[in-house]
């Protein structure tokens, strides 16, 4: 074993336990003690009993430390939770009426459609079909379902866009 390997299996422990009694916390005390076994990897040519504990400067970095965390902390502000309406650029969530209301307009309106041009569109968006797929179930080639959607999509935009365009 390293010397370093020696130092944390000794003192492992009790400075984990000093740590927990300094923050409260396990979470910040094993912060705190992987903090300083760091410092002690970097100072580890002090970790000899013939220049002092080794406990005792252990315990002193994770006193220094828990309050530099500490201190830290207490220098930034709070965090608060903002109500959603202050939040500049919040993602608005749609009304459940608005989407009940959409759902609607979409029916009268494929109901509008011929019966090829919503088959089309109902085999790609509402079966969520690729174009090839769609062409199998429908039985008719891929070009021709890509241009019935296209063109079911041109003449529901001009229905929708029809001031006597009614929904009922």
């Amino acid at each position: 074993m390293t010397a370093i390997e020696d130092v944390v299996q000794a003192h492992e422990a009790a400075l984990l336990a000093y740590a927990t009694r300094l923050t409260g916390d396990h979470h910040s005390a094993e912060d705190v003690v992987q903090e300083t076994w760091i410092r002690a990897w970097r100072h580890v040519g002090r970790l000899t009993e013939d220049r002092g504990s080794v406990r005792g400067w252990l315990l002193r970095v994770a006193h220094n430390v828990a309050i530099d965390q500490h201190r830290s902390r207490c220098a930034r502000p709070t965090e608060v939770e903002l109500p959603e309406q202050d939040v500049p650029n919040a993602p608005v969530v749609p009304a459940p009426s608005d989407a009940v209301e959409a759902r609607v307009v979409v029916n009268v309106a494929l109901e509008k459609l011929s019966t090829v041009y919503r088959r089309a569109l109902v085999e790609v968006y509402l079966a969520d079909r690729t174009a090839t797929s769609a062409a199998s179930v429908l039985g008719v080639p891929v070009g021709t379902v890509k241009s019935r959607v296209h063109n079911a999509l041109r003449v529901m935009r001009k229905n929708l866009r029809q001031p006597r365009f009614e929904a009922a």
